[in-house]
């Protein structure tokens, strides 16, 4: 079942049982890494050299493995490391034990903590993470939790926080093509948290909701690192009947409904398939399939996979599911059926990523064979006319592993919805990444001793923890700041300056607003290289405050400034001459002679002038002074006569 998203209503949603959750990923703003003294810097394509790893998997401290760690070792990846010797050491490609944690980005983190209303732990426990999809040098994170049970006011509601951890970063990953993958080790190990919030919004547009919420609280502390990859949300989506999906590293805000709406009904699509195949009187135990090797019968066949294959090793399997016909070809997202579910997993695990890397015979209309050839595929594997048939080719050593994901992706269907993790697409829909990770994969870390968090350290940090965004908001509206602005300012990068201009200023807070959200922003637009800084402009709006001048004066003072005529600010204001009425008139009267407003409305005409005018006088006075005069004026009877 497709559904475009401005068709559906919460009320839909709702019906389907929509569920979705957070897992939001924010780099802090420290001088070092966690583990080690290593410097956080901007990130870089530049390396000083590369090493190769291959990773696999252990067992855990039940001497159980790890289902993700098992898919990854089936794909027999080279992993290469390109390391720069400015942001790595000895200890992040786990040649040496680690150092102690950060203390810097312990504060931070706490801080953070705190914010979000989470019970603080009372002593830190380092545990490894297992991951061996080589983004790790060492195959292990290490993570920590610092706080639990945790809550944010949301819509007159409230979203629990379930834990907040903090642990090291990841490599960035250069290239995934074959059995090579390739990563960049800056951003490795730099600090970062992860907020995990309860599986508690309904709808698409509430994820994108709480995840502004919870990245306006984390810069509230001005502590964290903003920019391309300094934050990233794994977005968690179930439907009624289905299970949890994680879509991995959304690096947009803007791109999470597309992909929670997509993924819900993709989850509906794949318990309508279940039901189907239920119907047909199958169910798991009933799962058949087999595999036929039809290299030679392809041979002479206008196949290109065969016609360009590099070796002789480059065999073509035939798989044959029984009782799948028609199933293939059931849409799931837009552009996508439960064929892609199947590529997919070819591609990631055989990675045979050369696409198309399968075809089916499934409402195909013969694609990429004759009629005549499917045919003949179909007679040598014994296919029936409820039965539908897979190819896929590549070298011998990946093409065991492409069939078994084949059979397994095909015999998942008839469970529902597999337990996955999902990487996010440019167009919304999403694709198989790899097995969701399950407990397994997490153990003790050897290396580190618990680590006590003082009364001491929670009193420092508590009596210095900034205003919640909420709360600055609900105390700029208090101020008189309109609700759209009040909440603007509360998540802006000036509010501290605007704090700032409301105590030492005489201007109104309703003005001031205007001034910050839409002056400042219209200054740093026009000029970006000249733009002033906040200190700058504090001083200017004291200056004019104290000077009795408007709001208007300290625009054209900035503006001076950016364009080079205003040298010395001070002295440019202490001997400006406020424009009055007279010179509004004046001004007007000469513009007027100037211009040609034959057949122009008489408001229309009114705004023109006044540009023109507050042009001339630098801005000053204010617009709406400035266009009573100068309506005044244009309305003025007998004024129509006097010109002809």
């Amino acid at each position: 079942m497709i559904r475009k998203m401005g068709d559906v209503t919460p009320e839909d949603y709702l019906e389907i049982g929509l569920k979705s959750g957070l897992e939001i990923h924010q780099q802090l703003d420290t001088e070092r890494k966690l583990f080690c003294r290593c410097p956080v810097l901007p990130y870089s394509d530049e390396y000083d050299g590369t090493i190769l790893r291959h990773m696999r998997p252990t067992l855990s401290e039940l001497g159980e493995y790890d289902g993700t760690a098992l898919m990854e070792f089936k794909t027999r990846k080279n992993i290469i490391y390109r390391i720069n010797r400015k942001t790595i050491c000895t200890y992040e490609i786990d040649d040496t034990p680690p150092f102690e944690l950060n203390r810097q980005a312990l504060e931070i983190a706490l801080e953070i903590t705190m914010l979000l209303n989470c019970k603080l732990v009372s002593e830190i426990h380092i545990q490894r993470k297992q991951y061996l999809d080589g983004s790790i040098p060492a195959g292990f994170q290490r993570t920590t939790i610092l706080g639990v049970d945790g809550w944010i006011p949301f819509r007159g509601r409230k979203i629990d926080i379930v834990q907040l951890g903090l642990e090291e970063d990841a490599c960035r990953e250069v290239s995934d093509r074959g059995h090579e993958r390739v990563y960049l080790t800056d951003r490795l190990g730099m600090p970062l948290i992860e907020t995990v919030t309860a599986p508690q919004m309904r709808t698409p547009q509430e994820v994108a909701a709480v995840a502004n919420t919870l990245r306006n609280l984390a810069r509230a502390s001005g502590k964290v690192r903003t920019g391309i990859g300094a934050a990233r949300q794994d977005v968690n989506v179930s439907v009624k009947g289905g299970r949890r999906v994680e879509i991995k590293g959304v690096s947009r805000i803007h791109d999470i409904p597309m992909l929670v709406h997509n993924e819900a009904f993709r989850q509906v699509s794949l318990l309508e398939i279940r039901d189907e195949l239920l119907a047909r009187g199958m169910g798991p135990e009933d799962f058949e399939y087999t595999v036929k090797d039809i290299t030679e019968l392809l041979r002479n066949a206008s196949f290109e996979p065969l016609a360009s294959a590099p070796g002789k090793d480059f065999q073509v399997r035939a798989v044959l599911l029984r009782g799948y016909a028609g199933i293939l070809s059931v849409p799931l997202q837009p552009g996508r059926t439960f064929a892609d579910e199947i590529s997919d997993r070819v591609r990631v695990i055989a990675c045979l990523d050369v696409l198309p890397n399968i075809l089916y015979d499934d409402m195909t209309g013969g694609e990429g064979l004759s009629a005549g050839k499917w045919s003949e595929v179909r007679k040598a594997v014994a296919a029936g006319d409820g039965d539908a048939v897979v190819l896929v080719w590549g070298p011998m050593e990946d093409l065991e592993t492409a069939v078994e994901e084949i059979a397994i992706r095909a015999g998942e269907a008839m469970d529902g919805v597999p337990h996955e993790t999902r990487q996010a697409f440019p167009d919304g829909t999403t694709g198989f990444e790899r097995i969701l990770p399950g407990p397994d994969r997490m153990y003790p870390d050897t290396d580190l001793p618990p680590l006590a968090i003082s009364d001491a350290l929670i009193k420092k940090i508590r009596s210095g923890l900034p205003e919640r965004p909420w709360e600055r908001e609900k105390r700029y509206l208090e101020a008189g700041v309109p609700e759209e602005s009040a909440h603007n300012l509360s998540i802006s990068p000036g509010r501290f300056a605007f704090d700032s201009a409301m105590k030492d200023t005489d201007y109104p807070p309703r003005r001031l607003a205007h001034f910050f959200l839409s002056v400042l922003g219209h200054l740093k637009a026009k000029y970006p290289e000249a733009s002033p800084g906040y200190d700058t402009v504090l001083k200017v709006l004291k200056s004019c405050s104290e000077n009795g001048l408007p709001l208007e004066a300290a625009e054209a003072v900035l503006v001076g400034a950016a364009i080079g005529d205003v040298r010395n600010p001070e002295e440019f204001i202490s001997g400006f001459r406020l424009p009055g009425k007279t010179d509004v008139e004046e001004t007007a009267e000469k513009i007027m002679k100037e211009v040609d407003l034959d057949g122009m409305m008489p408001d229309r005409a009114v705004r023109y002038v006044t540009g023109l005018v507050r042009k001339r006088l630098g801005g000053i006075p204010g617009g709406i002074q400035v266009m009573e005069t100068v309506a005044a004026i244009i309305e003025s009877p007998g004024r129509g006569e006097e010109e002809n």
